[in-house]
């Protein structure tokens, strides 16, 4: 397992312009934070998908380093996403990850996206990442 600060500073070394805070980061889990620009929003001012998914699979990425370490060569291999609702355009984005399955070379988890302050989610995706075979688990 890495800590919270491990995953920053990890983070902001390999994407230096990655626009999210990690909220929280535990065994399996993960809820970062993304303040949403103007240059995340589509025409008619809601949060453009693009932005939503790059969140989602931040999340994953998170929750895998908090599971089982800093994993660099962990990649996506699967993200599927449904747009529930609109997000607003003016408040950050929230994004609650779960693992549901770490195994020997995939991880397979959920994430929620919420606009700040809504407890209604503007999205639900499912991820998976394949490990490389120097960190895979039992």
């Amino acid at each position: 397992m890495a800590s919270k600060q491990e995953i920053a500073e990890f983070m902001a070394a390999a994407f230096p312009h990655s626009p999210f805070d990690i909220v929280d980061c535990s065994d399996k889990s993960a809820t970062i934070r993304s303040v949403v620009g103007q240059n995340d929003l589509r025409p008619g001012g809601t949060v453009s998908g693009p932005t939503m998914m790059a969140l989602a699979d931040t999340a994953l990425y998170v929750a895998i380093h908090a599971t089982i370490g800093i994993t660099p060569a962990a990649v996506t291999t699967n993200l599927n996403i449904n747009f529930l609702r609109r997000p607003a355009g003016d408040k950050p984005l929230v994004a609650v990850c779960k693992l549901l399955r770490v195994g020997k070379s995939q991880v397979v988890g959920e994430v929620s996206l919420y606009s700040e302050g809504n407890s209604e989610s503007v999205a639900h995706v499912v991820g998976s990442y394949m490990l490389p075979a120097s960190t895979r688990v039992d």
